[in-house]
């Protein structure tokens, strides 16, 4: 799976969400700021991710995804990791917890 089929289900995904023209959703876009998403927006953008891909994506990881392109980094790198027999990876500001 590559960075531009993620980016395009997640750009689909919300476009039909939110009733947007997909070719304003960029990676750099904001969901909240810019998209004015609420929480069942994100809550089924997370679910649509879990379905497509098999991740699983935390409370507390969805709480730091708070751009399209870290969205597809987070399931990019989950879908590495699993394939690979690791865990997946957070996504966020690079801090570890214990």
């Amino acid at each position: 799976m590559t960075r531009e089929q993620v980016f395009s289900l997640i750009r689909t995904h919300l476009a039909e969400e939110l009733e947007l023209d997909p070719g304003t959703i960029q990676e750099s876009t904001r969901f909240r700021e810019d998209l004015e998403a609420d929480s069942l927006d994100l809550y089924t953008l997370v679910q649509e991710l879990e379905d497509s891909y098999g991740v699983k994506i935390s409370d507390e990881e969805a709480a730091k995804i708070l751009t399209v392109g870290q969205a597809v980094d987070f399931v990019l790198a989950s879908t590495a990791d699993t394939s690979s027999g690791g865990t997946p990876a957070s996504v966020g500001d690079g801090e570890q917890g214990p």
